[in-house]
């Protein structure tokens, strides 16, 4: 494929993927503690306050692994670009603050959305997550030149001074009962204030007309209207779960295709969601247990529930970690062919399938799953 054939175009996570970009672990950090973020790995040399490069040969594990996987997309005849990797260890600042280090460019669906012919760089809250858009703009650009369609948009870049953040709250929040974690979700009482529009790209869920965007610790309400008014063809909704650290949307509810999404039990959706795809005939399976991260894993940030964080190459076929058989089990039953990967030693790097890639062209147009409304949908 030369660069006048490139097309940026994707509605829903379903549709046949032609185009893709998959990041790399390459330099990846145990950021430096910020207002939004604290890293505490005591058994693994990284207790709460230090920070460094991960080790060598984890990022090599998952290099390995990330260049396989691009591999198995790439003899199915998709194309794959990848990140140019920062030096993601150095200090960077703004005029507001001074952060001691980056992250790393292994989840690129963090920090890009694509919708339809446009692919929009997110605000990021975390202070060490705010230049990463750079290591995107080599691809972005190269689609920007090829294809005349392509809209190429950036969120309002955050201050991100401490008017943005709660102050102490990760020194409390994790010491209240349960009962009053759950109700702060509701209320989106958590990390972030309002002080201004802030998104990860990994909280919204892609379903043609209608985009659903998790509140979470790295999404607030602010976030969700400045999309709402970013997307106005497009019905956009706020949404949470029974989650106490809510965190991307893409390992909690999953639409696999059209009148199908895949639900972490675990974490029950509000009443009115779930109402919003039965009323629209979609039936909401509850996803197994996860199999493969029963065990500890160095440097995770990560929950079991990154088994669900798989990736559509087309409404038959999804890409599943390999050792979660007894979910490619569950999605056999359902149709699917499962195309099993080797991706557990990049889930420290921060994620899984889903995270680790953008869709850049799928073959598909616009179109309205849910034609019937319910309550605030």
């Amino acid at each position: 494929m030369n660069d006048r054939t490139l097309r940026v175009n994707s509605w829903n996570g379903w549709d046949p993927l032609r185009h893709v970009l998959v990041g790399r672990a390459d330099g990846t950090m145990v950021q430096a503690p910020e207002p939004a973020v604290q890293r505490d790995f005591p058994d693994d040399g990284f207790p709460l306050g230090s920070y460094g490069p991960m080790p060598a040969e984890m990022t090599a594990e998952a290099n390995e692994q990330l260049d396989d996987f691009a591999g198995i997309l790439q003899r199915r005849g998709i194309r794959v670009d990848r990140p140019t990797a920062l030096d993601f260890s150095q200090q960077v600042a703004t005029p507001d603050w001074t952060q001691e280090s980056m992250f790393g460019c292994m989840p690129p669906r963090d920090v890009l959305l694509t919708v339809g012919n446009e692919i929009l760089e997110a605000t990021m809250c975390y202070r060490s997550r705010w230049f990463e858009y750079l290591a995107y703009r080599p691809v972005l650009q190269q689609l920007f030149d090829a294809d005349p369609n392509m809209r190429w948009e950036a969120a309002p870049k955050p201050r991100l001074t401490d008017a943005s953040y709660r102050p102490g709250f990760w020194e409390t929040y994790n010491k209240v009962p349960l009962a009053e974690k759950l109700e702060r979700v509701r209320n989106h009482d958590l990390v972030l204030t309002e002080a201004e529009p802030l998104f990860d790209a990994a909280d919204i869920a892609r379903c043609g007309k209608d985009l659903f965007v998790q509140l979470s610790l790295v999404t607030n309400r602010s976030g969700y209207r400045w999309l709402k008014r970013h997307f106005p063809d497009h019905r956009v909704h706020a949404v949470t779960f029974t989650n106490t650290h809510p965190l991307h949307i893409d390992a909690t509810w999953v639409p696999l295709r059209p009148g199908l999404v895949l639900h972490c039990g675990e974490r029950p959706a509000e009443p009115e969601l779930m109402k919003y795809y039965e009323i629209n005939d979609w039936e909401v399976v509850e996803a197994v247990q996860p199999a493969s991260w029963k065990h500890y894993q160095r440097l995770s940030f990560c929950s079991p529930w990154l088994a669900v964080n798989i990736l559509n190459l087309d409404p038959q076929t999804v890409c599943v970690e390999e050792t979660e058989v007894h979910l490619a089990d569950q999605l056999v039953k359902y149709g699917f062919e499962v195309v099993p990967v080797p991706f557990r030693a990049v889930g420290p790097f921060g994620g899984g399938l889903h995270c680790a890639t953008v869709d850049i062209e799928r073959d598909g147009v616009l179109e309205d799953y849910f034609p019937h409304r319910y309550g605030r949908f």
